[in-house]
């Protein structure tokens, strides 16, 4: 275990506190290991009828996975040459997994800070799985700015979005609030951040196997306070842009509308690694026919074409060791994007019987 993920016992309800805030409770190795150790053990306890996820902190659920860990171990060399890099991966994705299948209800307390890793900690299931946001919550898929892709299930949970909401969600990376995951389907119920200590209260004293019932009881009285979804309201502009066959006519079409929503979407694009988004607007196609395990198997695959091509690496030196915010991509221009070089990230790298993912149902 870890002294960044607590545990205790409420009521036959297992509460998991992550308490790294000073890195908005980013995923280490350490953490993926004690996350997916504990769950297992509450998977077949049966003391607990239900889990629980939250913070420490109201900034962040989780901000993701420690990425200057993956800056630091990919210089070892290709990912082939850290142990510990591809660990990360392999036991990361296989804890989403647990997580989307977890056999008991599993809840998210979505408040703050909710990106990348920490999706693939918050989206369980659909059959038992709850999801709550909070005024502060600030959700996105944002890989592509650091030159990686949508990860941790993201190739299914995005592919499955209404219309094209997934690839504006993927391609752009940017953030959206409680409203907004509402209507994408990337949560559930809304609660007032001035409210959880409310939360708190009903989590501890009501028996787990009632708790997911309890809580919506609880949050249908902030249904009224939740505001507009601007992704509802820009539905139509999204579908008729983000629907065009490459990335390259997204971006021409958005060109050709006006609408500030429009801008910004191509604006936030303008910056992204063009290779990766030409291979998340592929990965989302394909995970929109592949099942959750599929999608993570081949996430995993494409994990490690990634750092052999080194955009990742680029991606995290400009943006968080060196900060110059000047990345230089690989290629650096959309128009120099081949399809041969997207096809390469899909190609196998390891035969079915030895994928590091292979035992996933």
């Amino acid at each position: 275990m870890t002294d960044t993920v607590l545990t205790r016992a409420a009521n036959r309800t297992g509460v998991i506190t992550l308490d790294r805030p000073k890195a908005l409770n980013s995923l280490s190795l350490d953490m993926v290991r004690a996350l997916s150790a504990i769950l297992l053990q509450w998977k077949d306890d049966a003391g607990i009828d239900a889990v629980v996820i939250t913070s420490s902190s109201e900034k962040a659920l989780c901000a993701g996975g420690d990425i200057r860990f993956f800056h630091e171990m990919g210089q070892v060399g290709p990912m082939g040459g850290s142990a510990l890099l591809e660990d990360f991966f392999t036991e990361e994705y296989a804890l989403n997994h647990l997580i989307h299948f977890y056999p008991k209800p599993y809840i998210a307390v979505m408040d703050g800070v909710v990106m990348g890793g920490g999706m693939g900690i918050a989206q369980g299931g659909p059959g038992c799985g709850l999801r709550i946001v909070t005024d502060r919550t600030k959700m996105a898929m944002p890989e592509v700015n650091i030159g990686l892709f949508p990860d941790v299930g993201g190739s299914h949970f995005l592919s499955h979005a209404p219309g094209q909401l997934g690839q504006y969600l993927g391609l752009t990376g940017l953030t959206i609030g409680a409203a907004d995951a509402l209507y994408v389907g990337l949560a559930d119920v809304f609660v007032p951040g001035a409210e959880l200590g409310g939360l708190q209260a009903l989590i501890d004293s009501t028996p787990g196997a009632q708790l997911p019932a309890a809580i919506r009881a609880y949050a249908a009285q902030f249904a009224g306070q939740l505001g507009a979804s601007e992704l509802q309201a820009q539905r139509g502009v999204i579908d008729a842009h983000f629907g065009a066959a490459s990335v390259g006519m997204i971006m021409a079409s958005l060109g050709r509308d006006e609408n500030p929503f429009a801008q910004k979407a191509l604006k936030a694009m303008r910056q992204r690694s063009p290779l990766m988004m030409c291979v998340t607007h592929e990965l989302l196609q394909r995970g929109a026919s592949l099942g959750v395990a599929e999608c993570l198997r081949m996430e995993r695959n494409l994990v490690r074409r990634n750092f052999e091509h080194g955009e990742v690496l680029e991606g995290v030196r400009a943006l968080v060791i060196d900060k110059d915010n000047q990345p230089k991509w690989n290629p650096p221009a959309l128009e120099d994007v081949t399809p041969e070089m997207v096809a390469r990230f899909f190609e196998p790298v390891w035969p079915d019987y030895a994928h590091p993912l292979r035992h996933l149902a």
